[in-house]
């Protein structure tokens, strides 16, 4: 894997986020527990290291108690022309699912398209693409 990968810890969600994104995204989903990794400092099912690898990849973790979970502002992720534009579309509309659209995906002045979605887990996506 190469390039910026975010690494997200969630409280206690990294397993359901991961194979959310997974069936946005598809890839491949590695996951593994603290007990996977002798960890001893959180539930023993609680997610270690996740990975999702493919078009789009993720790493994630279950914040350890005490330690920060992630919050967003003023940063989303971006996807302008990650795939095609059916695909594109389509992650928009399912990332909105139980999220909030923040601005349509529509056709700008400059003739691309974009939009931005935060979805359930509170992770903001800027998805656009070329007409």
């Amino acid at each position: 894997m190469s390039g910026l990968v975010p690494y997200l810890h969630f409280d206690g969600t990294a397993r359901e986020a991961l194979t959310f994104y997974q069936s946005v995204f598809g890839g491949e989903l590695e996951l593994h527990t603290y007990v996977d990794f002798s960890r001893t400092d959180g539930p023993k099912d609680a997610i270690a290291h996740g990975a999702l690898s493919g078009l789009v990849a993720l790493f994630a973790a279950d914040a350890a108690p005490g330690e920060a979970s992630v919050s967003m502002a003023g940063v989303e992720f971006s996807l302008l022309g990650t795939a095609s534009a059916e695909d594109l579309t389509a992650w928009f509309g399912t990332l909105a699912d139980g999220g909030e659209i923040v601005d349509a995906l529509q056709q700008r002045p400059w003739g691309d398209y974009d939009g931005m979605v935060r979805d359930r887990y509170g992770i903001r996506w800027l998805i656009g693409f070329q007409s």
